[in-house]
């Protein structure tokens, strides 16, 4: 009995031995059959896409099953694979776990910090080696680039039937019928459709905007912008019009521009009140607050509303103090890019806007616009106290303090107040002793120019 178990255990062993054996010398005699093939012996039925695993076939299979196996606690979202829902549940806990070793910028994602890499080195490793050989950070840009050239758009949308190249503008768009806005703000909880303009809209609240230009100084909230930006300088066009070959400095200069072609009318939305066309609801929805005067946007120092984002953020520089443009010729700084750009012709001595009735040139558009009213007589801007009414909206302002009293700009000297700023400015003048008015003709300076026209009066022997 004993002798018979001991066989039988042996035997076992034996059989197990020889199994092995056969499995590593099969693993051996497969090895090569993989590298023969390739090393992709899995094979998607309904593609035709190859894989070196089955589990990335597995994992491919969702793509075409639309199974999204992995779901976020927190929101409920899900996903295809798991990777994806640990890179996600980085925007709830905010996990930057990759760090650039250049600027310290942290990022969820190895992918993007590499990605990111590329601004401080710029690498350009994908080219359009088919027709223009423009380079690109990215595979996907390469890929969107193709595509100007092949006039290829493989995103359809079931609904309107409109086609896309970019999967993104395609998800975008998508976002129209169904009204849906992923992009919370946390700071006002208003919704947005793409990250785009969600970031740029925090950037009001958080005041960030961390890409300058070397050039005049100016800082904006994106490198797209920036990007943009700087062409203003340099006179780059990079975008040519296949129908005419003019040459454009944005992709949205050049779409506009192609309207001209196609006839394509894409202003679908319209003001019932004033019948102005809008491409999408929310510059419509902006627009609505020129005849509503709602302004949802508070400055949370003064309690001053403003119907635009944008407009608070620049009023919030009043508070700070903060201008971030600087004349090159002068040294002057200015809280806004625009007025920098308007001061720099006081200069150079430019007036691009003239008017058609009598001549006249101006510096601004604005000035323009507001001398035009001389012409027709129009004074749209009416006081609600007496009924008095206005050209420009500014003199409206100022009216209207003669009714309140309200004096804001106050002298940091002597305490006195003033309903304007530019009396306080020539106010300032008696502490500082400034006198920035020259009289050509015998050399005596003057705090103002009223004073100064007044004096010359005497060397022309005009009757004042």
């Amino acid at each position: 009995m004993i002798f018979h178990f001991w066989a039988c255990v042996s035997m076992c062993l034996k059989y197990s031995n020889c199994q092995l054996r056969t499995k590593a010398e099969n693993n051996q005699m497969q090895k090569p059959l993989r590298t023969q093939a390739g090393e992709r012996s899995f094979i998607c039925q309904i593609c035709g896409r190859c894989f070196r695993q089955s589990c990335n076939l597995i994992a491919h299979m969702r793509i075409h099953t639309g199974e999204k196996p992995y779901s976020c606690k927190t929101c409920r979202k899900r996903f295809r694979h798991s990777n994806s829902l640990l890179i996600h549940m980085r925007t709830h806990t905010g996990e930057r776990p990759y760090s650039c070793t250049t600027c310290g910028k942290r990022f969820s994602q190895s992918s993007n910090l590499v990605i990111h890499t590329r601004t401080h080195t710029g690498e350009k490793p994908y080219s359009c080696k088919i027709f223009c050989g423009k380079a690109f950070k990215y595979r996907s840009e390469m890929k969107k680039h193709h595509r100007t050239h092949t006039g290829e758009k493989p995103y359809l949308c079931n609904i309107c039937g409109k086609r896309f190249s970019a999967s993104s503008a395609f998800k975008k768009h998508k976002l129209i019928h169904t009204a849906e806005k992923p992009y919370a703000c946390n700071y006002c909880g208003k919704g947005f459709t793409d990250s785009t303009a969600f970031k740029k809209h925090t950037a009001i609240h958080t005041g960030e905007a961390p890409y300058c230009c070397k050039i005049c100084g100016k800082f904006v909230s994106s490198n797209a912008i920036l990007l943009a930006h700087i062409r203003t300088h340099t006179g780059e066009k990079p975008y040519v019009c296949k129908a005419c070959r003019k040459r454009f400095s944005s992709m949205s200069a050049l779409k506009t521009h192609m309207r001209i072609h196609t006839g394509e009318k894409p202003y679908l939305l319209k003001c019932d009140i004033c019948g102005k066309a809008f491409k999408d609801s929310y510059q419509m929805k902006n627009h609505y607050r020129v005849h509503t005067g709602e302004k949802p946007y508070d400055c949370e120092i003064c309690g001053k509303s403003f119907s635009r984002s944008r407009s608070l953020l620049h009023h919030m520089r009043t508070h700070s103090g903060e201008k971030r443009y600087s004349c090159e010729t002068c040294g002057k700084s200015f809280r806004l890019s625009s007025n920098l750009l308007c001061h720099r012709r006081t200069h150079t001595g430019e007036k691009r806007y003239s008017c058609e009735m009598c001549g006249k040139s101006f510096r601004q558009r604005g000035h323009l616009l507001c001398h035009m009213r001389t012409h027709t007589g129009e004074k749209r801007y009416s006081c609600t106290a007496c009924g008095k009414s206005f050209s420009q909206s500014g003199n409206l302002l100022l009216h209207m303090r003669t009714h309140t009293g309200e004096k804001p700009y106050s002298c940091e000297t002597c305490g006195r107040s003033f309903s304007r700023s530019d009396n306080l400015t020539v106010h300032m003048r008696t502490h500082t002793g400034e006198k920035p008015y020259l009289c050509h003709t015998c050399g005596d300076r003057f705090t103002h120019t009223s004073i100064l026209k007044s004096h010359m009066k005497k060397h022309t022997g005009e009757k004042p």
